[in-house]
């Protein structure tokens, strides 16, 4: 039996497009439930300005209220350098940045070049190394499978930027369909590419499910070897500069084919249900997806801690 991480970002990817700014009590309801339910990573908020994203003007008092609940690896996006000097300094275990392997979805997105980024990752571990040493360090490959800007991205500079990532001090490698352009056989191609680029490096995929081919895409992923995927509650989420990109895959959809397919996942899949329902309160006139939420659990299912027993 072998174990598969979820990660909820609906806290952060999740909440980035919603009209409505979340109270601040809700996002920590939120993330105890989520924890409580299981699952073992979540992504608690973004460390980008205010005024660019109001949604997360409280992640302040987010993270101080958050990093004191146990059992979980709390996380935070980072875009730039100044953006890690704040995760440091609020004692962030895990930051995630983020770049794109399309030059033109970067521009757009962070208004520099790809290689300009990767620059200011290995001055991220540089700053890293000298201030905050236990800190994770996971960098995303944002785009690899196709830009809604720029088209297609070509593979071979996917698997050099992951290359060139893991030289910089890496600790974790996150590959990103961001727009929903990817096939299963070609997330089996191109995350057996990267793998051969990164070694041991542990991997995750973020997908979406523009096209509603995301559970497959996890599904071939799992096929090559990887055993580590972003998600989010009722499959909330979406890039503001990835047009017509829904939402990430659902959570409760994920861990349901993890499970039914004989990965462990540790996860309470009526809970994270139940914390949908709520979160749909919260969030009036927002789309939620998922079917699990929708038909619930066959009869057939046994969550594998309990075929275990």
């Amino acid at each position: 039996m072998e174990n598969v991480i979820l990660r909820d970002v609906g806290l952060r990817d999740g909440l980035q497009l919603v009209k409505a700014i979340v109270p601040t009590e809700h996002k920590i309801e939120w993330c105890r439930r989520v924890v409580a339910a299981g699952v073992p990573e979540v992504e608690i908020t973004s460390l980008v300005p205010a005024k660019i994203a109001p949604q997360f003007a409280d992640a302040e008092e987010v993270v101080a209220a958050t990093l004191s609940i146990p059992g979980y690896l709390p996380s935070a996006l980072i875009p730039n350098a100044r953006g890690a000097e704040r995760g440091f300094a609020l004692g962030i275990p895990k930051l995630n940045y983020v770049l794109s392997a399309s030059e033109e979805h970067n521009l757009a997105n962070i208004r520099r070049s790809t290689q300009a980024s990767i620059d200011d990752f290995g001055r991220i571990v540089e700053l890293r190394n000298e201030t905050a040493p236990k800190t994770c360090l996971a960098a995303g490959i944002a785009t690899a499978f196709g830009c809604t800007i720029q088209g297609e991205v070509p593979e071979a500079r996917v698997y050099e930027i992951a290359a060139e990532l893991c030289g910089l001090g890496a600790d974790e490698i996150i590959v990103a369909d961001t727009v929903g352009y990817a096939n299963p056989a070609q997330v089996k191609r191109i995350l057996t590419g990267v793998m051969k680029e990164i070694g041991d490096r542990p991997l995750l995929l973020h997908l979406h499910d523009t096209r509603g081919l995301g559970l497959a895409n996890m599904a071939a992923a799992l096929e090559v070897g990887v055993r580590a995927f972003d998600a989010s509650i009722g499959g909330l989420g979406g890039c503001p500069f990835a047009p017509g990109a829904s939402g990430n895959i659902n959570l409760e959809d994920a861990a349901f084919l993890a499970e039914a397919t004989g990965f462990a996942t540790g996860i309470d899949i009526e809970a994270l249900v139940a914390l949908r329902q709520t979160v749909e309160t919260w969030l009036p006139g927002e789309r939620f997806a998922g079917q699990v939420a929708q038909s619930g659990l066959p009869k057939t299912f046994a969550p594998i801690h309990r075929q275990a027993a």
